[in-house]
């Protein structure tokens, strides 16, 4: 046999795979979109999802991923506001590391297409939980969720997941906001690699900043410490030492605004005049977690140093029955693949909470 026959029949034989790949596919998503229909919904009305999905991220995309995979009518709801937006590229996940995040985020879209998960582009206003569900005589914890969209659509769920992330609130620095994600960073393990060896500044947001400005001094050995509105007195003797052994410069004052040439940070102007020449800021903004919707529900939470979160369970269930929460929605430093495994876990657990569900609901008729 010739190389171009035997190159021809793999060839063939590979398109042939694919399309019956596809047709598999296919005939996979019909029976997945019309899963919520035909089974699973343990007695609940036709129009109730299995689950809705707060938030189209990482941990969203990916507990709906997994939950259209295990055959759960889902539905995502998003509003397109994802943290990272700001950023070129990602860092740090395994296979995806320099993807950007809008090219991430579409290729998720696309999956959990092929499983008959829906999505919209919208917010979700309200959620109300309808309470224990009585079924001669006995309660069951099985309740549904009346989700509101802002569109005016009003769906039901049996299970939420809330993954509706935070945003960083930025110092109030004239040019901190427009450089954010650029060379305004404000995490090494994201973009340290990328900008190693360059001239770096530390805005101090408060006391802790010295552990930032620590930590980026394993990315350049040229960092300076802007006391900003710190005090030096503020500072520790343990900080100054161990500042002094990472070869980082004090500089006490205020900082007036960043100094960009060419589309280029270049520098920092203090309140006196001054200027340190800079390529790199490094800020610590402050975390606010999207977690009203779970405060509306009487999740408990917690209060951290870095914003309030509710308090789960190792799978993110809250302490509201039926409700899970993934992603940053749960914690300030839940990078990508954090994120992407929170809502994998609380998918799973999800699909067997369901499932006992469904199945204590045959048994009692």
């Amino acid at each position: 046999m010739t190389e171009h026959t035997r190159n021809t029949r793999d060839t063939r034989n590979d398109q042939n795979a694919r399309k019956a790949r596809g047709t598999r596919n296919a005939r996979d998503t019909e029976r997945n979109g019309n899963a919520g229909r035909t089974r699973g919904t343990g007695g609940h009305g036709s129009g109730t999802h299995d689950v809705v999905v707060v938030g189209g991220g990482a941990a969203g995309l990916s507990a709906a991923l997994v939950l259209g995979r295990a055959r759960r009518r889902t539905l995502v709801v998003d509003a397109g506001e994802p943290r990272n937006a700001p950023s070129s590229h990602m860092q740090g996940y395994l296979s995806r590391d320099g993807m950007a995040p809008a090219e991430f985020l579409a290729v998720g879209r696309e999956e959990i297409a092929r499983y008959g998960v829906e999505l919209v582009r919208d917010r979700v206003t309200d959620v109300t939980r309808d309470g224990d569900v009585t079924r001669d005589g006995d309660v069951t914890r099985d309740g549904d969720f009346t989700v509101v969209l802002g569109a005016g659509r009003t769906v039901r769920a049996r299970r939420l997941v809330v993954a509706t992330g935070l945003q960083d609130e930025l110092p109030a620095v004239p040019g901190v906001a427009e450089r954010f994600g650029r060379d305004v960073l404000h995490c090494p393990f994201c973009h340290g690699w990328e900008v190693r060896d360059e001239p770096f500044g530390v805005l101090a947001a408060g006391p802790a900043s010295v552990h930032q400005a620590l930590m980026v001094s394993q990315w350049s050995k040229d960092v300076t410490l802007f006391l900003h509105t710190v005090a030096e007195e503020e500072l520790s003797g343990q900080d100054l030492r161990r500042l002094a052994a990472a070869g980082v410069d004090v500089v006490p004052g205020e900082v007036a605004e960043l100094l960009v040439e060419d589309d280029r940070l270049t520098g920092v102007r203090l309140a006196d005049g001054s200027v340190h020449a800079r390529s790199v800021l490094y800020v610590a903004p402050r975390p606010v977690p999207r977690t009203g919707l779970l405060e509306r529900l009487g999740a408990a939470m917690d209060e951290t140093p870095f914003g309030t979160y509710p308090v789960v369970d190792p799978t993110g269930l809250t302490t509201v029955p039926g409700v899970w929460a993934a992603g940053n929605a749960i914690g300030f430093a839940e990078q990508v693949v954090h994120a992407a495994s929170g809502g994998y876990r609380a998918a799973a657990a999800i699909v067997g909470d369901l499932l006992m569900a469904d199945l204590d609901a045959a048994v009692t008729g």
